[in-house]
This record gives C-alpha cells, sequence and structure tokens, in this order.
C-alpha cells in the first residue's frame, strides 16, 4: 500500500501526464516512444529531492522536454534507414485537459497533425522543443529557455528559426470536420467503388499519396504525385481489400480519418489533406507496429 507521500507523489504526476504525453510525441511522432519518454519521466519525478521542487508542472516539463531530445537524436538514425516514407504513428486525439489554460485551441489541435508532425521531422532536436513549448504549449520564452538551460535570446532565436521553417514546409489544409468527413466519405465511396471519375473529380490536379509500411506492409514505396496516378493506384489496390474488411471513422491527429480492421485487428489508417475544397494529400500507414495503439479504437 502507497504512503500517503507517495500516493500525493503519484497523484501530482498523474495530473500533468496528459501534457507530459503530448509534449513527448509532439516530439518524437510515436507513442511508444512517447509513453518510454513519460515513464522515464516518472521514474525521475519519484527519485526527486522534493525540497527542490517548487512548480512540479515546470518541473516535470523540464524532464519531459529533456529525455525526450534525447530520445530524438537515437531514433533519428534509425528513421535514416526507414524502408519507404515515414509518417508518424497516428494519434487518437482527446484534446480536452490536455492543453494549458492559456493556450490557442486551434493552434494546440493543429501541432499535433501529421502535415505538421512531417515538417517538425526537419526540424534539430533543440529547435522542435522549441517549437513544441512555444507553438503547442504556450510557454513563455523565459520558461522555455530554463528548461532547455539556454538564454532567452538564444530561444527566441530559435523559435522563430523553426516557425519560419515550418510555415514555409506545412501544407495549408481545412480543417472544417464536417466538410472533411463529407470528402472523406465521397473518397471512400469512390476508392471502394472502382471510380475512376469519381477520384479525379476529389483530388486536386498535383494531388500526392503518402504511404507507410517501414516495409512490413503493401504500400508504395515512393511519393505517388498527380491526381491521375493516385487516382489510378488507389482504382488498382480497392479489389485487393479482403472480404470482411471493417471500416471505422475517427479521429486522428485532430483530423477525420479511416480506420480498416482485418480480423478485430487494425490494418490501415487514411487520412486526406483537403485545400480549397479538393484532396491535396492522401496518407496512407500501414505499418503494423504503428497501429498498435489503435486496437481499441
Amino acid at each position: 500500500m502507497l504512503s500517503d507521500s507517495a500516493t500525493d507523489l503519484t497523484d501530482v504526476f498523474q495530473e500533468h501526464r496528459p501534457v507530459l504525453f503530448g509534449v513527448a510525441y509532439r516530439m518524437l511522432g510515436r507513442v511508444a516512444d512517447a509513453e518510454d519518454v513519460v515513464q522515464d519521466a516518472w521514474l525521475r519525478w519519484s527519485g526527486a529531492d522534493r525540497a527542490e521542487v517548487r512548480e512540479p508542472r515546470a518541473f516535470l516539463v523540464r524532464i519531459t522536454t529533456r529525455l525526450a531530445i534525447d530520445r530524438l537524436r537515437q531514433v533519428q538514425s534509425r528513421r535514416e534507414s526507414y524502408v519507404g516514407p515515414w509518417l508518424p504513428e497516428p494519434l487518437a486525439t482527446d484534446i480536452g485537459g490536455t492543453a494549458p489554460d492559456t493556450a490557442d485551441r486551434a493552434v494546440f489541435h493543429e501541432s499535433v497533425t501529421l502535415a505538421v508532425l512531417v515538417v517538425l521531422e526537419s526540424l534539430s532536436p533543440l529547435e522542435r522543443a522549441v517549437f513544441v513549448l512555444r507553438e503547442a504549449f504556450g510557454y513563455p520564452y523565459a520558461e522555455i529557455a530554463a528548461a532547455l538551460d539556454r538564454s532567452e535570446a538564444a530561444i527566441r532565436q530559435l523559435a522563430g528559426r523553426a516557425r519560419r521553417h515550418v510555415e514555409e514546409g506545412r501544407p495549408r489544409y481545412e480543417v472544417d470536420q464536417d466538410r472533411q468527413r463529407e470528402l472523406t466519405e465521397r473518397f471512400l465511396a469512390a476508392a471502394a467503388g472502382d471510380d475512376l471519375a469519381g477520384l479525379l473529380d476529389l483530388l486536386a490536379a498535383d494531388a500526392r499519396l503518402v504511404g507507410d509500411s517501414g516495409g512490413k506492409a503493401k504500400a508504395p514505396l515512393r511519393i505517388i504525385e498527380s491526381a491521375d496516378k493516385v487516382a489510378r493506384f488507389l482504382v488498382g489496390v480497392a479489389p485487393s481489400a479482403p472480404p470482411g474488411t471493417e471500416v471505422t471513422f475517427l479521429e486522428l491527429n485532430g483530423r477525420i480519418a479511416l480506420l480498416t480492421h482485418q480480423g478485430g485487428v487494425p490494418d490501415t489508417v487514411i487520412q486526406l489533406g483537403v485545400r480549397d475544397g479538393r484532396i491535396q494529400t492522401v496518407y496512407v500507414v500501414r505499418n503494423p507496429d504503428k497501429l498498435v495503439s489503435l486496437a481499441a479504437a
């Protein structure tokens, strides 16, 4: 049985755990890696000198961010040898309770999308940490400087550089959920119905399909570009879907997505990037390692 002090220790950590996971996931793009970082943060927290911890939240965020930076440096070498395009692990999002009261909810929501996380991959670990803490969680520059042991001037410079890079690389997608669901339903109907003309009507002329299988499932090993090639690919693979495939609509990374199951096991995630009423990007995640966390969805 836990002592009162141990119970308090656990309660404080659990109170801040959603924020810690949110920081770690945005830093790493993988649920398992983020969970490992949060677990390591718990070990540091449970062994910390209580007399030196004046602000538990600041202490925990600092530990988590530094651990995530270290982990990101370790996994970057693995991603260099990744088979085919790399996409973040889809995350079933429940934004409530994970953003600071002062954070802009729209910005917080946007910071976890697949498109933004893909762009964050091109930042240095330190730039990524600054961007996540500043843009997603609204932390003041002074607090970020203290967390990362840098001067406030250096943090402002890193933040400006990271923000410019993200703005340059981030696709401009619509965020209206009702419109996105409508297009996703039409996309599914056209693809499943072998309707090439219907798909071409939905896709932007310069549409792209990005498939992530990690070499562990069937998916394109290169990005497919142009509406014609994307549509023909989709029509070509649709008949290969086994009988009994179950399709679920759900929110992943702040956007409506399709999740298919085979025999109750998550098989494929498809999410659409929509701009000006047309599908700009089709994200397809088939790496089974990245779908484990969706088993209960």
